[in-house]
């Protein structure tokens, strides 16, 4: 069975120093970005996955739907998985599709009008504060935090 080592929000999905700070000491094999445009975009998803053999990590790519699909069907198989979704609200979505979560971090928001500046590099707005609090109140564990080693914020 396939284990999640981290849930993570970051707008700018996958990029270096970040990943690295994540996928290194707790096992990770592979890093699964979850966004519908994405997904939906061959060229772009073709971009993600042909990254496989840098630094030895799988990358997969579902909108929030199939992610939810593919936990249920083998949670993610032997996979050790750092997850990273573009949206709040996909997170959301792949929960009520199925995925199961313990915790979600919530690392890139980029500042947009009508949002608020939780940490410096998460600004929500209030219907994300919303489903935010819908996924807590679904018992997962919803902080901010830009990095393992950063300070925690709780929602």
């Amino acid at each position: 069975m396939g284990k999640i080592n981290i849930a993570r929000i970051d707008d700018r999905l996958i990029h270096g120093q970040v990943m690295q700070k994540l996928t290194k000491g707790l096992g990770t094999n592979a890093v699964y970005v979850i966004d519908n445009a994405t997904a939906a975009d061959d060229f772009m998803k073709d971009i993600y996955v042909s990254t496989n053999s840098t630094g030895g990590l799988k990358i997969r790519v579902y909108s929030a739907k199939e992610a939810g699909e593919q936990w249920q069907k083998d949670q993610f198989g032997n996979d050790k998985v750092v997850l990273v979704f573009k949206y709040i609200k996909e997170a959301k979505e792949a929960v009520e599709n199925g995925l199961e979560l313990e915790s979600l971090m919530v690392a890139g928001v980029s500042k947009k009008p009508n949002t608020t500046a939780v940490i410096p590099t998460a600004s929500v707005s209030e219907e994300e504060v919303g489903i935010l609090h819908e996924l807590k109140d679904k018992g997962i564990d919803v902080y901010f935090q830009t990095l393992p080693d950063t300070k925690r914020v709780e929602l």
